[in-house]
C-alpha cells in the first residue's frame, strides 16, 4: 500500500475490517473526555450592552473597548463585587469586550454559575460608564464643563449690545448708519451659528452620556466545550488517531505484493498463481495464549490492508491453475523427483494451495509422451523467524507456496537461505490469492478429470508427509 492512493475505499476497508478495535478507542477517548471535564469546572458566559450616542469613529470604540477591559474599571468591579478569593487580575481573564454596529460596546463576563456571569458583566458594564463618565467630567467642576455655558452666556449678552446699538444709531438718514445696522446684524447672526455648531459638537453632552442598555440575560446554558462537547470530541479524535495509524502502518509495511518482488526476493522463477475459495480472511494466525485470544477479540488478527477477494470462476477453473502449475513444474524438472513444498508458517492461503499441489500431483493421469508425470510433494511449514528446512533426503528440490502481501523481503530471503542450508535448489514460486466461492452446485456426480481432496498430514517443519 505504500504507493497506493488512500481513498474512502481504503477508510471503509478499515472500519469494517477493525470496528472492534475503532469502537473500543472511540470508548476510550469518550472517557478521557469526561475526565477532562472534570478537571475543568462548567464556565458560563453572558453579556451587557453599552450604547455610546453621538459620533464615533472606528478607532474611539476601540479604544472604548480596551478601556471596558481595563485594570481600573475591573478592579472597581471585583471590589464591588466582594467575591472571596476572586481578585480583579483573576477577573481580568474572564472579561472581554468589542464594539459592535450601532456605536455598542459588548461587555462579556465568564464565571462559574450563571448569577456570577451575569451579576459579574452587569457590574463591569456599570463601572465602565462611571469611569468613562469620570474621564469627560460629567462628575466635576472642571472648566471643561463649564466654559460652553460660560460662552453661551456671554453670545446672549452680546447679542443685546448689538440691538441696543442697532437702535442707537441713526435708523435710515445716513448711509453710514444704515451700513453700521446691516454689519452689527450679520455679526449677531454669526455668533448664533457659532453657538448652534458648539452645541452639536459638545463632547461632553454627546459622548459622555453612555448607556447601560438593560440587564444581561442569564445564561441559560454552559460555556463551549461543554461536557459533551468534550467527550464527543475525545471519541471522535481518538477514532481519527487509530485510522491514521493503520494508515500509517501500512503505507510502512516492507510486504511485498507484487510478483516479480517475491520471485526476485527468492531467486527464482514465479511457475504461476492460484486461488483458494473461501470467506475466511487471508492470513489469520492462530493461538490459544492470552494474547491470541486478545488479538481475536479485537479483530487485530485479520489483515485489513488485503484488498477484498475477488468473485471466484467455478471449481474447474481453479482446478486448470493448479495443473497448470504442476505442468510447468515437470517441465522445468528433467526427470520426476520428489520435491518438497515449503509454506510460510501461518500462512492460511498458502497452505491450503500446497495442500491442493499435492492432491493434484497425486491424482496426475495425463502421462507425457516420455511416461513422466508431475512431481511427488511433501508440504513443509517453516517458521520466518526462525527458518528451519529438512535436509535433502528422498527429496531434492523446494518449492515455495506463499500469498502476496503478507511477507518482507527478508522474511522470504531468510526461507530461500533456509533452503539452501538444506541442500534444496528452489524449483519454483506459486503465489495464492484468496477468492470468494459461489454458491455450491447442485449434488450430482464429480467430473472424471477431477481430483479428490487429500488430508496431507504433517504440516511441522521437518515432518513427513
Amino acid at each position: 500500500m505504500s504507493d497506493d492512493t488512500i481513498r474512502l475505499v481504503t477508510i471503509g476497508r478499515i472500519i469494517r475490517r477493525r470496528w472492534r478495535l475503532l469502537t473500543v478507542l472511540a470508548v476510550v477517548g469518550a472517557l478521557v473526555g469526561y475526565g477532562t471535564s472534570l478537571l475543568f469546572p462548567p464556565r458560563y458566559t453572558t453579556s451587557a450592552s453599552v450604547l455610546l450616542p453621538g459620533a464615533w469613529e472606528e478607532r474611539e470604540l476601540l479604544t472604548q473597548a480596551e478601556i471596558a477591559t481595563s485594570s481600573v474599571v475591573v478592579d472597581r468591579a471585583a471590589a464591588t463585587l466582594g467575591w472571596t478569593g476572586v481578585s480583579g487580575s483573576e477577573l481580568r481573564d474572564r472579561v472581554s469586550a468589542k464594539a459592535t454596529d450601532g456605536n455598542i460596546i459588548k461587555i462579556s463576563g465568564t464565571a462559574d454559575t450563571p448569577e456570577r456571569a451575569q451579576r459579574l458583566a452587569d457590574q463591569v458594564a456599570q463601572q465602565f460608564v462611571a469611569f468613562a463618565a469620570r474621564l469627560a467630567g460629567d462628575d466635576t467642576e472642571s472648566a471643561a464643563s463649564t466654559g460652553p455655558e460660560a460662552l453661551r452666556k456671554m453670545v446672549v449678552q452680546t447679542s443685546r449690545r448689538i440691538t441696543e446699538l442697532a437702535d442707537a444709531a441713526d435708523p435710515g438718514r445716513t448711509v453710514e448708519s444704515v451700513q453700521g445696522r446691516t454689519e452689527l446684524e450679520k455679526l449677531r447672526i454669526a455668533l448664533q451659528e457659532a453657538v448652534k455648531k458648539l452645541d452639536e459638537a459638545d463632547p461632553v453632552t454627546n459622548k459622555s452620556n453612555m448607556v447601560v442598555m438593560g440587564q444581561a440575560a442569564r445564561p441559560a446554558g454552559e460555556a463551549p466545550p461543554t461536557r459533551t462537547q468534550l467527550i464527543v470530541a475525545g471519541a471522535l479524535l481518538f477514532f481519527l488517531l487509530a485510522v491514521i495509524g493503520q494508515l500509517t502502518a501500512a503505507r510502512m509495511s516492507r510486504r511485498l505484493r507484487t510478483e516479480p518482488e517475491i520471485a526476485a526476493a527468492l531467486g527464482s522463477a514465479l511457475l504461476g498463481t492460484v486461488d483458494v475459495p473461501g470467506e475466511r480472511p487471508a492470513h489469520r494466525p492462530e493461538g490459544s495464549g492470552p494474547r491470541a485470544r486478545f488479538r481475536r477479540l479485537l479483530g487485530l488478527d485479520v489483515r485489513w490492508d488485503i484488498p477484498t477477494p475477488r468473485a471466484s470462476g467455478d471449481e474447474a477453473g481453479r482446478l486448470i491453475r493448479y495443473r497448470r502449475v504442476c505442468a510447468r513444474l515437470r517441465d522445468r524438472l528433467p526427470a520426476p523427483r520428489r520435491l518438497l513444498v515449503v509454506v510460510p508458517e501461518g500462512d492460511e492461503i498458502a497452505r491450503r494451495a500446497a495442500e491442493q499441489l499435492v492432491a493434484e500431483s497425486r491424482g496426475d493421469r495425463s502421462p507425457t509422451s516420455s511416461g513422466s508425470g508431475y512431481p511427488v510433494l511433501r508440504v513443509v511449514e517453516v517458521s520466518v523467524s526462525q527458518p528451519l528446512v529438512p535436509d535433502r533426503g528422498t527429496e531434492s528440490g523446494a518449492l515455495v507456496v506463499l500469498s502476496a502481501g503478507s511477507w518482507t523481503a527478508d522474511e522470504l530471503t531468510g526461507i530461500a537461505e533456509a533452503c539452501a542450508d538444506g541442500k534444496h535448489e528452489v524449483v519454483g514460486i506459486v503465489v495464492a490469492g484468496a477468492v470468494r466461492a459461489r454458491t455450491k452446485r447442485s449434488a450430482g456426480h464429480p467430473p472424471d478429470d477431477a481430483a479428490p481432496a487429500l488430508a496431507v498430514p504433517g504440516h511441522a517443519a521437518g515432518g513427513a508427509g
